[in-house]
């Protein structure tokens, strides 16, 4: 009998060792620092339409240290499933110009909790010019650094 008890007792060490593990995971990916894949020719030149591997940190946003010309991973606001990649161009209280679909001009300013985003690669970007301002709330994180392809390993800074 008491040799199953140390078994057991054991066995919950070990468990206790996993699940400690798997916590800090968790609040590392969703809090701290998370990788992410990017696809898609609405950030070219800036990343590869053959999908570049990024860092994200989820700090900034967080704590309000975001500004234009950051690069951001957003909840997208047209399938919620997915997250995008773009560059804010401006903040709340910003005003701006842009050329709309139909190719008239349009100024706006950024409400208050918004961020407006837009895609390096204008031509093919589905950003706020189509959606509007996004609510800060669906910005994910900064993305700073890029590790894959190695041919682009480094910063991604403004």
């Amino acid at each position: 009998m008491r040799q199953w008890m140390n078994i057991a007792k054991e066995a919950i060490a070990r468990a206790s060792i996993v699940v400690k593990f798997i916590c800090l995971l968790h609040v590392t990916d969703s809090y701290l620092l998370s990788s992410s894949h990017v696809l898609g020719p609405s950030m070219l030149p800036t990343l590869n339409t053959t999908g570049d591997v990024v860092l994200v940190e989820h700090l900034s946003h967080r704590i309000g240290k975001l500004g234009s010309g950051d690069l951001v991973l957003v909840r997208s606001p047209l399938d919620p499933k997915k997250s995008i990649t773009k560059r804010i161009i401006a903040m709340e209280g910003d005003k701006v110009t842009f050329s709309a679909r139909n190719h008239s001009f349009r100024s706006l300013v950024v409400p208050k909790g918004h961020v407006w985003i837009q895609g390096d690669n204008l031509y093919v970007s589905r950003d706020s010019r189509e959606f509007g301002p996004i609510p800060y709330g669906l910005v994910q994180g900064k993305v700073f650094f890029r590790v894959w392809p190695p041919k682009g390993f480094g910063s991604l800074g403004q």
